[in-house]
Formats: C-alpha cells, sequence, structure tokens
C-alpha cells in the first residue's frame, strides 16, 4: 500500500511503513518524540525526511486520534429505515 506520504512495499523493510520516498520507517518519529527529541533532532538524524513530511504525519495521527476520541465518546445511534423509524425513535429517546 502506498500514498503520498506513506509507503508499505514487502520489498523495503518487509513491509514496514516508511516515510515516501525513504526507507525510514515512520514508528522512528515516533520514538524519537517519546525520548523526547524535538523533530528538528529527528530530521537532522534522518535528512531524507522532509519536515512537510514529518509534520503531515503528526498532523494524520493527531487527525486520527481526534477522531477516534470523538467516536468514542459519540452516543450509539442506529440508522432508522422506513420500516423501523418507531423502535428507532424510541431507540432514539432512550440515548438522548
Amino acid at each position: 500500500m502506498a500514498d503520498a506520504l506513506i509507503d508499505r512495499n514487502p520489498e523495503i523493510l518487509g513491509g514496514t511503513p516508511v516515510f515516501a520516498g525513504t526507507r525510514v520507517p515512520v514508528r522512528i518519529l515516533m520514538e524519537h518524540l517519546e525520548a523526547g527529541d524535538r523533530l528538528d533532532e529527528f530530521l537532522d538524524d534522518y535528512p531524507t525526511v522532509l519536515r512537510r513530511q514529518a509534520v503531515a504525519l503528526l498532523e494524520r495521527a493527531t487527525a486520527m486520534l481526534v477522531s477516534a476520541t470523538d467516536e468514542a465518546t459519540r452516543p450509539h445511534r442506529k440508522v432508522c429505515t422506513q420500516n423501523y423509524v418507531k423502535p428507532c425513535m424510541a431507540m432514539r429517546d432512550e440515548v438522548l
């Protein structure tokens, strides 16, 4: 699987997700940040990764976390079809 940001190719590090156009695993950025390193330190250590790639990855990860958190805190809603409007309305009243 490949996108503009991440490559997953069995020929590159056995399919480990890497920054597109590099052989740098994306997990390395997270490990650097977990260790307290600044983004500039990571970029100095891995010059094949562009700043815009690293920032885009962090933005994507943030969006995914926020989305997952929002989804987890929403009340469960069942999709209502015409045949189930009354039961769904009753379920809605229970949830709300």
